[in-house]
């Protein structure tokens, strides 16, 4: 990551506003690594973007949210997906953190994001915009507190990155044989560098295939069987488990909530 990365004003500091949407919908970008002055919260209504901090990489299914707290470094993937930016001035969330967050969409914050829109940035807000904004941001500081453990772990180690890469990059077939080949190390070092970070390869692996999983079940219809599958799991019973283990339901169920949000229950709602 550059240590120099530039501003992206998207709240003017000349009016000082203390929040509005940015509706993103024909946004197709990867951005630089850059940072904000004023916090932002950043939901795709269909699709999915990735978000990257200095810590780590997400994909975001419209399940899913990123906090960005003012200042905070990052960059972000969007590609014509249905999304918008919610932004609020760091003055009125003074203290919310200093990392990315991802963070579970109950129905009620989906519809505080879509209420949101009637407020754009680059207007000043009215009187129902103050109000709306400052309950908004109050509700806000409770959820920010539940991440979702849907992120991948990056670093400042060239060889290990080189070896995340290649194993998200083929999260059905990687070995740690050929990790460790696209990363010029050996099987031993591999293990250790990624052991030091606080997670061991296969366990990068798992995760990854997960990730790669849950875009399947959002954007297509391939069977729960076929996405296990898919993704590198030897049968459905395995990728169940490690999908309830990671994020407490099956993937049929997560299925049924990405289809109608506003049947969300259990534990994320």
């Amino acid at each position: 990551m550059d240590g120099t990365a530039p501003l992206l004003p998207l709240i003017e500091a000349a009016s000082a506003p203390v929040a509005g949407a940015l509706v993103q919908d024909q946004f197709d970008l990867d951005t630089p690594w850059h940072f904000h002055e004023a916090h932002q919260l950043q939901y795709a209504f269909d699709g999915a973007m990735e978000v990257e901090d200095a810590r780590h990489r997400a994909l975001l299914p419209r399940q899913l949210a990123a906090w960005i707290p003012a200042g905070v470094v990052h960059r972000t993937s969007l590609h014509r997906v249905r999304s918008m930016s919610v932004m609020f001035s760091a003055a009125l969330m003074p203290d919310c953190g200093d990392r990315v967050r991802i963070i579970p969409v109950p129905p009620l914050l989906r519809a505080l994001i879509f209420e949101a829109a009637r407020w754009p940035i680059d207007r000043a807000l009215d009187e129902k915009g103050e109000v709306f904004f400052r309950a908004f941001a109050m509700l806000l500081e409770g959820w920010i507190a539940h991440e979702a453990p849907l992120s991948l772990p990056v670093s400042t180690d060239a060889q290990q990155n080189a070896a995340k890469d290649y194993t998200r990059a083929n999260p059905a077939s990687a070995s740690i044989h050929e990790a460790g080949r696209a990363a010029n190390m050996s099987l031993r070092t591999l293990r250790r560098r990624f052991q030091a970070a606080g997670v061991t390869w296969e366990g990068y692996r798992r995760r990854a295939r997960l990730l790669a999983a849950i875009e399947l079940l959002d954007k297509t219809t391939l069977t729960v069987g076929a996405v296990a599958a898919r993704v590198g799991f030897d049968n459905q019973g395995a990728f169940t488990k490690a999908f309830r283990d990671l994020l407490g339901m099956t993937p049929t169920e997560f299925r049924r909530r990405a289809r109608d949000p506003g049947a969300a229950s259990g534990p994320w709602r």
